[in-house]
């Protein structure tokens, strides 16, 4: 039988996955997806489920990547109209709150100006009168409470219709597949993977290892073992409870180590997260812990006393997932979200790897892999602009 050939392999598909099959597919490559388990099954589906800028990013001095989110923001409510949403966000600020009112509108300022001071960066300073309408928000001791506007998605469905535009486009989804083995040789790479315990190989330019948590696990099984960044799993848990946010969603500091907590309305019920815990061991294994979801709990009652006698037992679900950071002394509320991609070779790579990545810029992030390994394969006929591409659930 003859070999089965592509321009491009791309192992995982997760939302990067996905980005990077529309956007090679796009450039009229030759183009194959792997996933394991099904589109978006990892930490693609245990996100925040927000397309924003990083509001809280700006503290870091993360000028450019909150620069990036919000063009990615902008292009992603024109594309997406039907799975990214617009939504009103609230600050409250207390007496006790760390971040002063003057630097809350400081930093949303800024965030105004780069989103090009357009209307989807508009904010606001509510009236006292107000605040008695937002979904039961303690006021005792509030001081301010500030307006401004970002996005929410289903994370799993704009997933899912990534990857529709790029099987459209042409590109190739085998699923369930087990990626077993690659093999980095300097005219073709072979990729061997199993489908239903059968085995199946094929050829290509070059590969993608878009697998998340599992990054370094996947680098194993490439011969000649290619470089590896050293990183750490940080797991962040969400828990969902019986309620409702009419209003839109809260950004909240967490009493305890003033880290910010989301509360957002989610299928006529409560979303809360997210957390920042160490974990080792298989990535597969991640699971909320109990300390996680009463952090959480304790950090949503503090600021809607209505649910002050919530317990453990009250929590309809909860879900955990993993981010990829680079290791260093530096709390994970601190380190950098900046995307990370690790060429095998930095002349004509074989090989990229991805080292974090954030859902809002998965499109951006796509492009820039497609652009460093144009070099190492061959000319195609572009067949369309992601950036005019629209997306509609599947």
């Amino acid at each position: 039988m003859q070999t089965e050939y592509y321009d491009i392999v791309i192992i995982g598909g997760g939302i990067h996955g996905a980005g990077i099959a529309q956007a090679a597919a796009a450039r009229g490559y030759r183009t194959l997806l792997l996933e394991q388990t099904g589109l978006a099954s990892g930490t693609s589906c245990r996100s925040s489920k927000l397309i924003h800028g990083g509001l809280r990013y700006l503290e870091s001095g993360q000028f450019s990547l909150v620069h990036e989110c919000l063009s990615e923001r902008a292009l992603l409510l024109k594309l997406a109209p039907d799975l990214v949403k617009l939504r009103p966000f609230y600050i409250p600020v207390y007496s006790s709150t760390q971040r002063r009112p003057w630097q809350i509108r400081a930093g949303l300022a800024l965030y105004s100006i780069l989103t090009g001071l357009k209307r989807e960066g508009s904010f606001n300073s509510l009236s006292h009168k107000s605040w008695e309408i937002l979904d039961g928000l303690e006021t005792r001791n509030l001081q301010s409470v500030f307006r401004y506007w970002d996005a929410q998605t289903d994370d799993a469905a704009l997933t899912r219709a990534v990857m529709h535009s790029a099987l459209t486009l042409g590109a190739d989804l085998h699923m369930p597949a087990l990626f077993v083995s690659a093999e980095l040789n300097e005219t073709k790479c072979v990729v061997n993977y199993q489908i239903s315990g059968n085995k199946h190989s094929c050829e290509t330019d070059v590969i993608v290892n878009a697998t998340g948590p599992w990054v370094n696990h996947t680098l194993d099984k490439i011969t000649p073992a290619p470089d590896k960044l050293i990183i750490e799993l940080v797991q962040g848990t969400h828990i969902i409870i019986k309620g409702n946010l009419i209003q839109g969603i809260y950004y909240m500091e967490a009493p305890g180590d003033r880290r910010a907590v989301f509360a957002m309305p989610w299928h006529d019920m409560i979303l809360i997260g997210t957390t920042e815990s160490h974990y080792e061991g298989d990535p597969a294994n991640v699971m909320p812990l109990i300390d996680e979801q009463k952090y959480l709990l304790e950090t949503f009652s503090h600021y809607f006393p209505a649910y002050a006698s919530i317990q453990q037992q009250d929590i309809t679900s909860s879900f955990a997932g993993l981010r990829v950071l680079p290791a260093n002394d530096e709390s994970a509320f601190l380190r950098s979200r900046e995307t990370t991609l690790h060429p095998d070779r930095l002349v004509r790579p074989r090989l990229i790897s991805i080292y974090g990545g954030k859902l809002t810029t998965y499109r951006a992030t796509a492009e820039k892999v497609v652009n460093q390994l144009a070099s190492s394969m061959p000319n195609r006929k572009t067949i369309a602009d992601t950036r005019k591409l629209t997306l509609t659930p599947v």
